[in-house]
């Protein structure tokens, strides 16, 4: 595995010391790939993450957002019975997925659907911070 250095590029990035520390987290924490999911881009600020949970209920699935971390968690309850079988694909395993958001970026809607659950994440940015013309005085 490869450690990547960014302390270089901090010298040159004025304000992004929040990315670079997100980038260098990111790289350095193991992900095991459960369950798998999709990222779309559905409009210009609108986006959609679709996760593959098979066998959990709604009442086993948990989100929740935290500033700008939206965590996917899944607790399957323990079955009564213990099957027997032949071949098992299909995990059923307890699982937790963060994704770190960017800024103003909100869940609006989840859906579960077909063992695929829908995340709509929308990007509001409030008037205040958004990008405004300068006149230059002469």
């Amino acid at each position: 595995m490869r450690n990547l250095d960014f302390s270089p590029l901090y010298r040159h990035a004025i304000g992004f010391d929040r990315l670079f520390n997100l980038a260098e987290s990111s790289a350095n924490k193991p992900s095991n790939g459960y369950p798998p999911y999709n990222i779309e881009q559905k409009e210009e600020h609108n986006y959609r993450i679709t996760m593959a949970v098979a066998g959990f209920s709604e009442q086993e699935l948990t989100l929740t957002q935290n500033e700008n971390m939206l965590i996917v968690s899944g607790e399957m309850k323990p079955e009564e019975t213990k099957k027997n079988y032949v071949y098992q694909g299909i995990a059923e395993r307890n699982f937790e997925r963060k994704f770190q958001l960017a800024d103003y970026v909100k869940v609006t809607n989840a859906t579960l659907e077909n063992g695929l659950l829908h995340v709509d994440l929308v990007r509001e940015v409030p008037e205040a911070v958004q990008p405004k013309k300068i006149a230059i005085n002469k």
